[in-house]
This record gives structure tokens, sequence and C-alpha cells, in this order.
């Protein structure tokens, strides 16, 4: 069976991917502990990304948490939904975007780095919708001819090869790199 390596983990590596560029080497832990299951209950997971930008991502399907996709994005209406979450945090040199709040903080200027200053803080601005409903138009949209897909089969293979990356580096317990197509 599918653990959440193979059956979510993909989806947040395509995230991933797309905000921070490529990925060349993950390492990882694994543990099914909790559900007692053949396959992860829970990874942590380590991301090196082409750009030199480092990242970690914590993956668990048993983990009691109000911090997941589906509790914070409001995409899917049957989930309770926490706005004052997060699932994603992206920090940087100036400052950080937490999403999907689109909570932006960032220093005035670079020389005002430090612990000791206080960030601007803002919201990004972007339009909600029901992003379900705007996947299903879009797809329909391709079966007719009248719009590209959003995601290659390319960046399909990509991801899929950085999510059987992540499952071999928690199996063998080593870094696993991989060469961006």
């Amino acid at each position: 069976g599918g653990g959440p390596i193979l059956i979510n983990m993909i989806h947040e590596v395509h995230n991933l991917r797309m905000l921070c560029g490529e990925i060349v080497a993950v390492q990882a832990l694994a543990s099914h502990a909790v559900r007692g299951f053949a396959v992860e209950d829970t990874v942590s997971i380590n991301l090196r990304f082409a750009s030199g930008v480092l990242g970690s991502f914590l993956l668990s399907d048993t983990a009691a948490s109000a911090r997941s996709w589906e509790q914070t994005s409001q995409e899917n209406k049957a989930y309770p939904s926490h706005a004052d979450e997060d699932c994603y945090v992206v920090s940087g040199t100036n400052g950080s975007l937490a999403v999907p709040s689109m909570r932006l903080k960032t220093y005035a200027r670079p020389e005002d780095r430090s612990w000791w200053k206080p960030f601007e803080t803002s919201v990004v601005a972007m339009v909600r919708d029901d992003p379900l409903r705007l996947q299903l138009a879009h797809f329909c949209a391709v079966i007719r001819g009248k719009a590209q897909p959003l995601v290659s089969a390319r960046d399909g293979l990509a991801n899929l090869r950085v999510t059987e990356a992540i499952a071999a580096a928690a199996a063998r317990g080593d870094t696993v790199s991989l060469t961006p197509t």
C-alpha cells in the first residue's frame, strides 16, 4: 500500500519546486510507530535545492495539527479550517512568507536585518476561489484543446523522481542526490 510519501508528498514536492526551484538532494527519516503498518506514517525530510536553498519538511498522517494543507488552505469546505494557521513558512535572508495566509514579514532595508529590529508585516493580495472547481474547468479546457496543461508531464516526472528519492533516503538512511532534468 501507499503511505504519505507516495500519496501526499508528491503534491508537496511540486509546490516546493514551484516556490524554490529544482531539488537536487534529499535526506529522510521515517517511522511507522503509530499505526504499525508496513509503510511510513511520519517522515522528517531535508531538501537541497539547485539554487542553494535548504528546506525541511515534516510529513505525517498521524500528527494532531491544524497545520495541514487541508486545514489551512480552505480549498475543500468538507475539512475544518484554521485561517490563523499556515502549512508552509518560506524564510529568506530579508523576510518570510507564510502560506496560505500569505503573511509577509520583511525588513524595511537590508541594513535593518537584526533581531533587534521589527519586521514590516503585510499580506500578499490574491484572489481566493475554489481551486477544485478551477482545476476541473482547466482540465475540461485542456481536453477541448482550448488550454495547455499548467503542469506538464515533465513536471510530474520530476515530482515523482524526488518523491521516490525521499522514500529511498528514508529506507537507506542516507542522502540521495538527484540530477535536475
